[in-house]
């Protein structure tokens, strides 16, 4: 639920933001400028939160507001740039198109007909990333940190 409020904040964020700024373009240049510079300014805020921003502090401002962090799998590490770039562009060109799908089409298929290169969970993406909460993050980071710890002193003792 927090990953799905989050996608909602972010997007409620960037509307809002562009809408502020474009909103001083509409009454002088006409509609169809407005329109193009809302485009414009859309994908370039939306590129701006969905990557850079999740490069610097792991999370969207979205998932900054929600406690939800995005990790690299399967080490749960930073994600590179490249991997946020794919993982944007899928949102941006594949996931608006699903509702659609939906109506039109079949119902879901099973696990074993799902085509290669989709995710196999809900919260898993194409890109090899995954949002988890913060806090999971933190006992999955101190977990392993325990273990390593472990291991050296019982190396250091044999």
């Amino acid at each position: 639920m927090r990953r799905y409020l989050a996608v909602g904040l972010d997007a409620y964020l960037c509307l809002l933001a562009v809408g502020l700024l474009v909103r001083s373009c509409l009454d002088a240049d006409g509609a169809g400028h407005a329109v193009a510079l809302l485009i414009v300014h859309l994908i370039a805020l939306s590129f701006a939160n969905q990557v850079l921003l999740t490069m610097a502090v792991r999370a969207s401002a979205g998932k900054l507001i929600m406690g939800v962090r995005v990790i690299r799998l399967p080490d749960a590490g930073r994600p590179g740039f490249r991997r946020l770039v794919l993982r944007w562009l899928y949102g941006l060109l594949w996931l608006p198109r699903q509702p659609w799908r939906r109506l039109r089409g079949p119902a879901a298929p099973s696990p074993a007909e799902r085509p290669p290169g989709r995710p196999a969970e809900a919260h898993e993406d194409l890109a090899g990333v995954r949002q988890v909460r913060r806090s999971d993050l933190r006992h999955y980071r101190a977990t392993v940190e325990g273990r390593t710890g472990r291991a050296c002193s019982s190396a250091s003792r044999g």
